[in-house]
């Protein structure tokens, strides 16, 4: 009788522990079950904030780059649209100009002359293409990096002589210094200091430019209405500049 429940006793501790392990991997499959989607939802939560608050994050640079770049200059220039050819005309070779500004660039010539001033017109409208040749070419001229070159010459879709309203002027009877600094020292600068505001003409950039340098030969007209929205903002910036 012994033997009998010894063994029938053997033969029950399996059976237990089998059905023992059969109710934990139940519960264990019911805990996951139950803590499976609260993971993910939380997963799925933590990801969202993550990436809301990393385009939070670029909004901020963005409005903080717009702020200290509300004007869109580059390099000191402001962005300037290229004038459409119907509105161009001819006034020498390799010159052309806003229609609005020809009569008072040559009635500014032609009274120059008569107080013995010989002015020469050395560059007008320029196409942006032109304007990405003339400032890429600096490049491998000058070995200058891109801020070095904006100094002298403005990138391509920055340049007043894009619009049309832009001149440069030199002196006929001192042709060395055109596009230099020495240009100042000219009978025909003196002229223009003293007369160019009757046509309506400004130095563009002046000694108190701090991003561009000194141009004493590069001139804008002013005398419409369309050119003073061209450079409207351009003015605004100098005269919060001097307030």
């Amino acid at each position: 009788m012994d033997r009998k429940e010894d063994e029938k006793e053997a033969f029950d501790i399996p059976f237990a522990e089998r059905k023992f392990l059969k109710e934990t991997n139940s519960r264990f499959n019911k805990i996951i079950l139950l803590t499976l989607p609260v993971l993910l939802i939380s997963f799925y939560i933590t990801g969202f904030r993550l990436t809301r608050n990393l385009k939070l994050s670029r909004v901020r640079n963005i409005n903080f780059q717009n702020s200290n770049n509300h004007d869109h200059s580059i390099l000191g220039h402001l962005p300037y649209n290229e004038i459409s050819k119907e509105k161009l005309v001819f006034i020498e070779p390799n010159i052309h100009v806003h229609i609005d500004m020809s009569e008072s660039l040559l009635k500014m010539r032609e009274d120059a002359k008569k107080d013995g001033i010989g002015l020469i017109f050395l560059s007008g409208y320029r196409s942006i293409n032109l304007q990405r040749n003339i400032f890429f070419s600096l490049k491998s001229i000058r070995n200058q990096i891109a801020a070095e070159r904006a100094r002298v010459s403005a990138p391509p879709g920055y340049s007043e002589h894009s619009t049309g309203f832009a001149i440069d002027i030199g002196d006929a009877n001192n042709r060395e210094t055109d596009f230099e600094i020495e240009f100042e020292n000219t009978e025909t600068f003196k002229w223009l200091k003293k007369n160019a505001a009757k046509y309506h003409f400004k130095l563009s950039f002046n000694r108190d430019n701090k991003n561009v340098d000194y141009e004493p030969w590069h001139w804008r007209y002013e005398g419409s209405i369309e050119a003073l929205e061209v450079f409207e903002e351009s003015n605004r910036k100098l005269i919060n500049a001097n307030n």
